[in-house]
């Protein structure tokens, strides 16, 4: 008897949200060498229908779902419109299709706040953070953690790349609230300088492994490829690895476990004492920068982590192996 079409299909994935660049070719070229297909998705062009037996509409699909979906970007819009692009991510996974990486993570790690809490809940090294709505109250804090020299960071709560990071001191002015959409996120600013200049790193965290890194550079404190930083490779192979990679390599998978995410750019930062604190947990890391440094194809691990882990399927004898 001959197979149905469906049964001889490619599995396919949704790439959802980014655009056509960089990262989706390299994805769609590393998921091509394993036998998946993928289709661009544009988040906005998504939609419900509860009129159909199958209501969730993604462009490309027309009435199947896609096999799973890797989520490069939520594109910016109003509130509504940025929760009903997660509602339809949350929808998906109810249903049982792989969301790599979830709306739950997405959401967990896009909000700061959040990220800091559930960092500082899993015992996992983070600096000092301080949220609040009221000016004063920010004031307080700001006399208060600035005592002795010390410094603090006003970020953005949603934001990404170093945009928006303001370094503050003791006598130092708060930004206006309107700034920060009204509410102050304020973070113990961690001294990296050492005899090169200021430095940080960037983890990039795979089904729960550390599998890649970098230390970056930058002209100022603030170690943002996008801004300029330079990047150079660390080995965090076991048995390459010195004590201070290992330990980079520990606490972003810790930090990763914390978020339950499935792949992570875990953001730490060494003190002048060389003491590891994690300052970030990216859900829809960037690794352009960090594959100029490493040899390994970084979207083939990523491709590899999900066949392995979401695709298998009954009767599939070999699995995808990784780099």
């Amino acid at each position: 008897m001959r197979k149905s079409l469906a049964s001889m299909r490619l599995p396919t994935l949704a790439i959802y949200g980014e655009k056509p660049g960089w990262h989706s070719r390299q994805l769609r070229s590393a998921f091509a060498q394993l036998g998946v297909d993928t289709v661009m998705v544009a988040a906005e062009r998504c939609g419900l229908d509860t009129g159909r037996a199958q209501p969730i509409l993604i462009p490309g699909f027309g009435n199947i779902l896609p096999d799973g979906v890797i989520v490069r970007g939520i594109p910016a819009g109003s509130f509504e419109q940025v929760t009903f692009r997660l509602t339809l991510l949350h929808a998906l996974a109810s249903i049982g299709v792989p969301v790599y990486n979830s709306g739950r993570a997405i959401e967990r790690t896009v909000d700061k706040a959040m990220t800091s809490f559930l960092l500082h809940r899993a015992g996992v090294p983070t600096p000092p953070t301080w949220v609040c709505e009221q000016r004063d109250r920010a004031r307080q804090i700001l006399r208060k953690a600035t005592r002795r020299s010390a410094r603090i960071v006003q970020k953005p709560l949603f934001g990404s790349e170093g945009k928006g990071l303001i370094r503050l001191g003791a006598g130092d002015a708060l930004p206006a609230s309107e700034q920060y959409q009204g509410l102050h996120y304020l973070q113990q600013f961690i001294d990296s300088t050492d005899e090169h200049g200021y430095s940080d790193f960037r983890v990039l965290v795979i089904g729960g492994r550390a599998r890649f890194a970098m230390r970056r550079r930058g002209q100022s404190w603030i170690n943002n490829v996008a801004q300029g930083a330079q990047c150079e490779p660390v080995a965090i192979d076991h048995k390459l690895a010195t004590k201070l990679a290992t330990k980079l390599a520990d606490m972003a998978q810790a930090a990763s476990a914390a978020l339950e995410i499935d792949y992570a750019g875990v953001d730490l930062i060494a003190d002048t004492q060389n003491e590891l604190t994690v300052l970030e947990v990216n859900g829809i890391p960037a690794w352009r920068g960090l594959q100029s440094v490493v040899e390994p194809n970084i979207a083939q691990a990523l491709a590899e982590d999900f066949v392995n882990r979401y695709l298998q399927r009954p009767g599939r004898s070999k699995r995808v192996q990784s780099g």
